[in-house]
């Protein structure tokens, strides 16, 4: 598994201020319940959240469709998150975790949650926790890694997580931007961790955006936008072929929900109205550990 350790991931800085964004809105389809956001960006930012004139410019500027995109995957893997804790997981894994807050959100209970990504960028962050005095929870342990020299099973095995128990492993915004090695690599790691009900919840690319065919809504946008920042988009799935997919490494999909699936869930009227178009590019995914024969 490869990604960003010298450098805070840039894209992992917007989807925070996204959610900081969001938090801060009134209209009810683009709210969403990131509290702890705002308090992770610089403190000048909080305040200008608050001005619609801000909000506007920001969704303005933001790649066609993305900003409901986050919104909905948001909304999409905190209902992943509470159905774990309500359920009694023994443990939650966020890989490439950057500036999630869940850990903080939701009363966790017994269930143990582990935050996997670069140093630096998990020092950022808890720096910024530290400022706003907000305490870090007893069973939230955070596992640095170098993606570069530094072994995904290792660092699992030396931490206090867990081989063969019930867990919810979370991929938000993660497998587009690592080599289809390191997407084959960080699966097999999961197959090999996950206990009965295990389940996974990620998003991914289409394979075709990879290949740069436009046929979706916002992808081009976005894939200049992510390649500009250094973070280019490197992996995709077949459209239909999820499941074969996921069967691959010992899973089973349980739900998928496109762009026009997230529209009907999060951005439809009481009049059946569309009020936002979500990004085309990517699909989310629930699918879980199948039993062993």
């Amino acid at each position: 598994m490869k990604r960003i350790s010298s450098a805070i991931s840039q894209t992992a800085e917007w989807t925070c201020a996204a959610r900081a964004c969001s938090f801060c809105e009134k209209n009810p389809f683009f709210h969403s319940d990131d509290g702890i956001a705002p308090l992770l960006l610089p403190s000048f930012a909080k305040p200008l959240l608050y001005v619609p004139m801000v909000r506007a410019l920001y969704r303005h500027f933001a790649c066609a469709g993305l900003y409901p995109y986050v919104i909905a995957r948001t909304k999409y893997i905190d209902a992943a998150f509470q159905r774990a804790l309500v359920e009694n997981f023994d443990q939650i894994l966020i890989f490439g975790a950057g500036f999630d807050t869940r850990a903080l959100r939701f009363k966790l209970n017994r269930t143990k949650v582990f935050e996997l990504d670069a140093a630096v960028t998990q020092q950022a962050k808890r720096g910024q926790l530290a400022k706003r005095n907000l305490a870090i929870p007893p069973n939230l342990t955070f596992i640095a890694i170098d993606f570069d020299t530094e072994n995904l099973e290792d660092k699992l095995v030396s931490s206090s997580f867990q081989a063969g128990h019930q867990t919810l492993f979370v991929l938000e915004g993660l497998l587009m931007y690592l080599e289809p090695a390191s997407v084959d690599g960080t699966l097999r790691t999961i197959k090999r961790f996950a206990g009965a009900g295990s389940l996974v919840v990620f998003d991914y690319l289409y394979a075709s955006v990879i290949r740069k065919e436009h046929l979706f809504y916002g992808e081009a946008e976005a894939m200049a936008s992510v390649s500009k920042a250094g973070e280019p988009w490197q992996f995709g799935i077949e459209r239909g072929e999820v499941a074969e997919f996921l069967a691959g490494y010992g899973f089973a999909l349980r739900d998928e929900r496109d762009a026009s699936a997230l529209e009907e869930m999060y951005f439809k009227d009481s009049n059946g109205r569309k009020v936002a178009q979500v990004n085309a590019a990517h699909a989310l995914v629930t699918a879980e550990r199948n039993e062993e024969p």
